[in-house]
Parts: C-alpha cells; structure tokens; sequence
C-alpha cells in the first residue's frame, strides 16, 4: 500500500523514519488482513486538534477534535467490503500513483498522544491503530451497531497483530502495574502494590494501595484500579496484574468479590521480581456471588 503522508505544521515535530516505517507496515499489514491484491494508494494528513476541529465542525457538523477522519472515495454496496469489490477499487485506478486511490485519512497527533498515556501504550502504537481503524473505514466497515463494531475490531485486531503490534502484552500489563505501585500511599504497612486493569477494549486503568489511620478506610490497588474504570464507563475486563514490592500479592477476598461483579472469567497476573504467576478469577473465587450466577433474578425484587 503508498501511504501518501501529509505532516502539517501541528505534527511536523513527530515526524521521524520510524514512525512513517510504521505507518507504512500498518497499512501493509491492513491491506493483507482485507485480502486486496490490487495496488493501493491512501492519503494521510497528521495534523492537531485545531484543524481536526476544524473538518469535524464543516464536514461533521460536529464541533470537537476527534481522533481521526476518513474521507472514503468508493462507495460500496450493502454488506461488502473492500475485499469482495475488485471491480469497484479498479475503477479508482490513478495512473499517476499506479495504484487504486482509496480516500483520505486525518489523524490527531496530539490526541493520539493523549489516548496513548490513557490507554497505557506507545504514541507509535496509536498511531498504527488510528491509521488501521481509518483504513478499514475506507474499505467499507463501520461500528454503527455492536455486529458492525465486532466485525471492524476484529479486522483491525488481524492487521495489528500481522503488524506486530497486537494488543497488550503480559509483561507490558504487569510492567504497567509496578509502575502503579510507585505511587502506592502505604505509611503503616510499607507494602507497596500496584495494579493494571485491562479493558476487552485494549485500554488499562492503574491504580495502588491506599492506607488509612482508621486501617478500615483502606483501599487495596485492585479496588482502584477498578473503580477508575467503572467510573468512566467501563464494564467488561480481561486481565488485572497485581505487583507488589516484598511478596506475590495475589486479591485479597474483597477485591476478589469487586472484580468478580464484573468479569469473573478474567485472567488475574501476579508479579513479585522476576516471579510471576496467574489464574482465572472464577478460580480464585468458586460459586462467586454476582450477576453472572444469577443474582440479578432476585436482587432489588420486590416480593
């Protein structure tokens, strides 16, 4: 795939070759994952939120910066994809470019980098997944409705991981969780934890331990952790990593009981050093107490 790459002023001070290097794989990769043999060509613009704004508000009649836009040049037919339409892409042939043009993409940089420290990974790999989640636009996928939104994830995730830039590894989770644990408020135990909550959605939620004098105010790094994403929304884990300084940490009961509301079939990673160790949370809590054994049939019922 060209990737025909704009840098406009806002963006020009992330520009380097191991970015566009990048880029380039990405859409490779993407292109690969959608099985398109004909040659492709894309442009890209990096811009920052002020000029995003600026589309989003004429183009959109939204007025905000979003993340990224795509602008496709082929409309296709109900329920088809770049993939099934070869027909289609050939007449989008540009003998300048030799390659089938596909739209234009604009992407953030600023917001790519903000949804990095969110989200616990590399601006590069934000990048990457803004430019994947653009393309698949173009050729033809949308997440209007959660089968549409399951479908385009699950084409993005193929091109990341073909890209070798898949989702969050364990040891990255668990790197992220020791880093957690350096802001750990512990004057009474001086046990320090720390730990990383991953989304279904890729985006992980840090937190620690916070002692109190009264001891019964405390809050265990686990329960921080995933109070943050639960305010912000979010409903459905994979993985927590849980690191401490002196000793494998895992869940206490309480915490245990909290996760398991959510997500009983999580993967629970426990780090100490170089030692490392996991389970299943419905392992480590059998016949949990939540919605998923049937509470919701009798809780808040009036009789």
């Amino acid at each position: 795939m060209k990737l025909e790459l704009e840098w406009n002023p806002g963006a020009a001070e992330g520009r380097t070759e191991k970015t566009e290097a990048l880029l380039a794989r990405a859409g490779d990769a993407a292109q690969r994952a959608e099985q398109i043999s004909v040659p492709l060509c894309v442009h890209v613009v990096l811009t920052d939120d002020e000029e995003i704004h600026r589309l989003n508000l004429s183009q959109r009649g939204i007025d905000r910066a979003t993340d990224v836009l795509s602008f496709p040049a082929v409309s296709y037919p109900a329920g088809v994809t770049a993939g099934r339409a070869p027909k289609l892409l050939k007449r989008e042939y540009d003998p300048d470019e030799d390659a089938c043009f596909l739209g234009d993409i604009v992407i953030s940089l600023p917001h790519a980098r903000a949804q990095a420290a969110e989200y616990g990974h590399s601006p590069e790999r934000e990048l990457a997944y803004l430019l994947v989640h653009g393309l698949f636009h173009l050729f033809g996928y949308d997440h209007m409705n959660e089968d549409e939104k399951r479908s385009m994830r699950t084409m993005e995730e193929k091109a990341l991981d073909s890209a070798g830039m898949g989702r969050i590894t364990d040891d990255e989770l668990i790197g992220l969780a020791k880093e957690a644990m350096e802001h750990a408020y512990v004057p009474y135990s001086h046990f320090r934890v720390g730990a990383a909550l991953l989304t279904r959605e890729g985006k992980v939620y840090q937190g620690c331990n916070i002692e109190n004098a009264s001891y019964g105010a405390t809050n265990c790094a686990e329960r921080t952790a995933l109070f943050k994403a639960v305010y912000e929304g979010e409903r459905d884990f994979t993985k927590i990593a849980i690191a401490a300084d002196k000793a494998m940490a895992w869940p206490c009961g309480i915490c245990r009981q909290a996760l398991f509301e959510f997500s009983p079939d999580m993967t629970v990673l426990v780090a100490y050093g170089d030692e490392k160790a996991s389970a299943k949370l419905s392992d480590l809590l059998p016949h949990g107490f939540g919605p998923s054994t049937g509470t919701s049939e009798y809780l808040g019922k009036e009789e």
